[in-house]
C-alpha cells in the first residue's frame, strides 16, 4: 500500500516516466513535466529518492535500479491502459 500512495501522488509516475530513457536536471525535469511548480518537483524528488527510485547523478536526476525494475512493471499496465481506453471509447461509440 506504501507504494500505491507513493505512486498515486500528483506527478509521481509522471516523474519515474520522464525519467525513463534519459538524466533530466531539475530544470529539464520541470519542462518534460509541463511546467511542474518547483515546489512540488522538489517534493516529489525528495520522496522518490528516499523511496530509492530516483537518484541524483552528475547528469542530474535518473531512475535508481530499483526505480528502472518498478517502471520495468508499469509498462505493461500502460499498453493494457490503452487497450482499455480504446474498449470503452467503442462502447461510448454503441451507445
Amino acid at each position: 500500500m506504501a507504494l500505491l500512495d507513493l505512486l498515486g501522488r500528483t506527478w509521481a509516475l509522471g516523474i519515474l516516466w520522464n525519467l525513463r530513457s534519459t538524466p533530466a536536471t531539475f530544470r529539464l525535469l520541470q519542462q518534460r513535466c509541463e511546467h511542474i511548480s518547483p515546489t512540488l518537483l522538489n517534493r516529489r524528488l525528495q520522496e522518490l529518492q528516499q523511496a530509492q527510485l530516483v537518484d541524483k547523478g552528475e547528469q542530474g536526476y535518473q531512475l535508481s535500479p530499483l526505480g528502472h525494475e518498478l517502471l520495468h512493471l508499469i509498462l505493461p499496465m500502460g499498453q493494457w491502459a490503452q487497450h482499455w481506453a480504446s474498449q470503452l471509447q467503442q462502447g461510448a461509440c454503441d451507445v
